[in-house]
């Protein structure tokens, strides 16, 4: 049994990380807010793009771009698989992972179990994680040092236009990616994205409700105009899914934060009361043996 200097040290312990859990859930709320104003931020900028290529699409003109174009056979798909570079966001990596070996299953039934996959992991726990496949047949593809789940615009840009050129020099022949949506601070939702070739169902659906029914001029032409904006929606879907997992990272820290802290606060009550017993037990047997001294006197 454990004494009440022991119980005294540990009740100590316990209280000094309910402490720094709770301060730690507060960080991270302050985090998830401020990644939540940023992805409302990209927001405007998407839906504006979309909006044009909506005008497009609903002007009587054939559109033709690489980036849309779907390779005759599918040998080779490239996977980017967005973690956390940091701990303390409890199953947050290992969700996602399980993810990624789904989305890969996925593929190979509908491709063919040879089919060649390159992985691109980003953030240092998501790395780890891939590390540890033991499927020798993925190809794990180191991205820049730069390429972090803090990556800011430019260095997102650099890396879309990275993958886009593996996919219109015909490395790879489609390009997904597997993150966690952020819907609110207690729902994230596991998504596997096709990035490219970019499917023009995206703007068909929603896309003829955005166009105007005012008549549009183009200059120089729609074709140009179509090919250059849809690089500019690509980044835009890229960036987004970024701050969608930053986003989801720090709402999964929060919660991971907020159960710690019930924890520690469930285990101080214990030791609390246990300590209380304790003490009660050896005044009692103090007192007891204060009387027996007396009584034999």
């Amino acid at each position: 049994m454990a004494t009440l200097r022991e119980l005294k040290s540990r009740i100590g312990s316990v209280a000094s990380s309910e402490k720094i859990t709770g301060a730690m859930k507060m960080i991270s709320s302050a985090k998830m807010h401020k990644a939540e104003a940023a992805l409302r931020r990209l927001v405007p900028y998407r839906s504006q793009i979309e909006t044009i290529i909506a005008n497009l699409l609903s002007a009587d003109v054939a559109f033709t771009s690489p980036l849309v174009e779907h390779h005759t056979e599918v040998k080779r798909v490239a996977i980017v698989v967005l973690g956390s570079d940091d701990g303390l966001c409890g199953a947050y990596n290992v969700n996602i992972s399980k993810r990624l070996l789904a989305r890969i299953s996925e593929l190979r039934s509908q491709y063919g179990s040879g089919l060649d996959i390159d992985i691109y992991p980003v953030g240092k726990k998501m790395i780890k994680i891939v590390s540890r496949f033991t499927d020798k047949t993925l190809n794990v593809v180191s991205v820049a040092d730069d390429i972090t789940t803090k990556s800011d615009g430019g260095q997102v840009k650099k890396f879309i236009n990275a993958l886009e050129a593996e996919f219109l020099e015909n490395h790879v022949d489609l390009v997904d990616c597997v993150y966690m949506h952020y819907h609110s601070a207690g729902k994230q939702i596991l998504k596997a994205e096709q990035l490219l070739p970019i499917d023009s169902s995206t703007f068909s659906a929603e896309g003829v409700a955005k166009a105007s029914v005012r008549p549009y001029l183009f200059e120089p032409d729609a074709e140009s105009i179509f090919r250059s904006v849809l690089p500019l929606f690509l980044l835009s879907v890229m960036q987004e899914i970024f701050a969608q997992n930053r986003a989801s990272e720090q709402a999964a820290r929060v919660m991971a934060m907020q159960s710690a802290n019930d924890n520690a606060k469930k285990l101080l009550e214990q030791l609390q009361l246990e300590f209380n017993k304790l003490r009660q037990q050896s005044i009692t047997t103090e007192l007891l043996d204060i009387v027996g001294g007396q009584v034999r006197d």
